[in-house]
């Protein structure tokens, strides 16, 4: 079935704590607007997505049996280049949520300063339910379907929830095969061996690990005294937490989806198999106390990282949490009604848009390879990550010093100003 392009969504303009991903992003894009001196019709356009693709997705399971998935590819904007973002293959995926996500795509690439816009897709599939075979047979006919709308240089998917290098290769084989050519450039976050990177898949739990090392110094915290919760312990989280563990940091805590483990004395992280090494290994490790995940938020800790899901720290949670800095690990694991509340407790949220951008930046140097023909070292990689993230620490914590603004509205004022200085630049096609 060929894609179909949906008109976009009216914006919500009353706060609920049950408020959607769409409804976030905008809630958050006018708060930062609020702040600036730009053009209100260039914000009106920035609430709406440019385009999306709803397909379906039909494949033939080994029972002989036809079942019809429904496909999403929202993308953003574009002002600053191709469109950028993850595909998720997960039950909960719709059209509302890939929009959202797509526009904190587009201000997590802005605050970098890469030159990509945002985009989200995925589908509405339980993959765990799927044989590999089926998995393959899938991810090759929902490319088939979105085959007009992405390329290297319009958009360019990645690995998000439930998708992962394997997928991405099949996204890239099955795009390639139907254009006669070799195109590695049009996914990121493939195996290395067809075109992938060095560091990708590590990329956004070092930014994490990089952007809560630069917040701990910045209130004047010593990283060896500084005692860290870790809610997730997938591919951001293991990631984050070995390497805030390296640095000296006392990781006291750890999930995963069954519950989490806690020591006050601290664990070898590097001991304990991440998800993607032993799927929901955590509970079965030898620690003093097993704790629940909503235990683990409201934690005694210097530093909490909700790496895991969204929406965990909410109205019902905040008053309870009792870190002193909370570093975003996840995607939107804040709530608008939370954020506020940790306003008011002066508590610091560094936001996911910035923390978790080790993804896309990389994915950023993985294109810049792709299209160069040329590979970069781990080394090199993750040398570029740092002087990238750093920039852009230095970027938001200028805004956040001489606005008085919170962490989130800094960086989203750094993005914005980006991506508003670019439409007015190029102005409105007649």
């Amino acid at each position: 079935m060929a894609s179909t392009t949906t008109t976009p969504d009216e914006p919500q303009e009353e706060p609920t704590e049950e408020e959607s991903a769409l409804e976030t992003a905008r809630r958050q894009l006018q708060h930062a607007a609020d702040h600036l001196d730009i053009n209100p019709n260039v914000v009106e356009r920035l609430k709406h997505p440019k385009k999306v693709h709803e397909v379906t997705v039909p494949i033939e399971r080994e029972s002989g049996d036809v079942e019809v998935y429904t496909g999403y590819r929202a993308q953003h904007d574009s002002v600053r280049g191709p469109h950028k973002g993850g595909l998720r293959y997960h039950p909960g995926v719709t059209r509302e949520e890939c929009v959202g996500l797509s526009m904190w795509m587009t201000w997590k690439c802005a605050v970098m300063d890469i030159p990509f816009g945002g985009a989200k897709g995925g589908i509405a599939v339980n993959p765990k339910e799927l044989t590999d075979d089926e998995k393959e047979q899938l991810t090759r006919r929902f490319t088939d379907e979105i085959r007009s709308a992405i390329g290297p240089t319009k958009d360019i998917p990645a690995p998000d929830m439930g998708t992962d290098p394997q997928t991405m290769a099949w996204l890239m084989d099955a795009y390639s095969m139907q254009e006669g050519e070799n195109i590695p450039g049009v996914v990121t976050g493939k195996p290395p061996i067809v075109g992938g990177s060095e560091g990708r898949e590590e990329a956004p739990g070092r930014s994490v690990a990089i952007i809560a090392r630069e917040a701990i110094e910045y209130y004047d915290r010593d990283a060896e005294e500084t005692t860290v919760a870790v809610q997730g312990y997938g591919s951001v989280a293991a990631n984050a937490a070995h390497l805030l563990d390296d640095w000296g940091a006392t990781v006291v805590a750890v999930s995963d989806v069954n519950g989490g483990i806690y020591d006050p004395e601290g664990f070898d992280t590097h001991a304990i198999p991440s998800h993607d090494e032993e799927p929901e290994a955590v509970t079965r490790q030898d620690a003093p106390e097993a704790i629940t995940n909503e235990e683990l938020l409201e934690l005694d800790v210097d530093v909490l990282i909700p790496a895991a899901i969204g929406d965990v720290l909410t109205v019902d949670n905040a008053d309870d949490i009792a870190a002193d800095m909370i570093v975003e690990g996840a995607n939107g694991p804040t709530t608008t009604a939370a954020s506020e509340i940790f306003a008011e407790r002066e508590i610091p949220v560094i936001p996911d848009i910035l923390a978790n951008a080790g993804g896309v930046t990389v994915s950023y140097f993985e294109w810049l390879q792709d299209i160069n023909r040329r590979s970069w070292s781990l080394e090199r990689v993750n040398d570029e990550l740092e002087t990238e993230m750093l920039a852009a620490w230095q970027d938001v914590r200028e805004e956040f010093e001489e606005r008085d603004v919170t962490w989130r509205d800094a960086a989203y004022i750094v993005a914005l100003s980006r991506v508003a200085e670019a439409h007015e630049t190029r102005g409105l096609w007649p």
